[in-house]
């Protein structure tokens, strides 16, 4: 069976649609292990509720972002994971960790290709189409690179703008848009 390493910094809604997909067989993996970069991750208690073992690897504890890295392959490494997929992962990979598990990373990003790349990715996609600059955004899940949000993309989604939105409508529909497209992308990285 794959197994399938999860990284987050927050809520963990997208891990949580990840570990029902496991629970029921829509996705034949094992989600070994849960590391979060933030200590008070609410993904942390998804994953222990569902007796996945989980990690804390905080940044400020390494001299460096590198040696951050390098110690956050380590501990992955242990699991000899398939895949490994970041799910709302706030900490830019280095390439000595991309390196370590080519074509094995992906990561779950609320834009389309070539638009809105790194943080607070829907926040600028709304101002965008407030200034009448674009009709709609999208996310995808792409394979990681050094490059931010740069990746080859293996699935992408459309998402409209409606003529009453605000901003907290559109990040709603933009999740639930996420979750629909994260099962898809890992079922897809899995089988290739």
């Amino acid at each position: 069976m794959s197994k399938i390493v999860v990284l987050i910094s927050g809520g963990g809604s997208n891990l949580q649609v990840l570990i029902d997909a496991v629970e029921s067989g829509e996705i034949s993996a094992e989600i070994v292990s849960v590391i979060s970069n933030r200590a008070n991750a609410y993904g942390l208690n998804r994953a222990a509720n569902a007796g996945i073992q989980t990690h804390v690897h905080r940044r400020k504890t390494y001299p460096n972002r590198v040696a951050y890295d390098v110690a956050l392959a380590d501990l992955i490494a242990q699991y000899e994971p398939d895949l490994i997929v970041l799910a709302g992962w706030m900490h830019i990979l280095s390439a000595e960790f991309i390196g370590r598990f080519p074509q094995k990373i992906i990561n779950l990003h609320p834009a389309l290709p070539n638009q809105f790349a790194g943080i607070h990715a829907i926040e600028r996609a709304f101002a965008a189409y407030e200034a009448g600059e674009i009709a709609h955004s999208g996310c995808m899940v792409h394979d990681v690179i050094p490059e931010v949000d740069a990746g080859e993309p293996l699935v992408t989604a459309r998402v409209d703008f409606r003529p009453n939105d605000t901003l907290e409508s559109f990040a709603a529909r933009m999740h639930r848009t996420e979750h629909r497209i994260i099962l898809l992308a890992v079922q897809i990285a899995l089988e290739s």
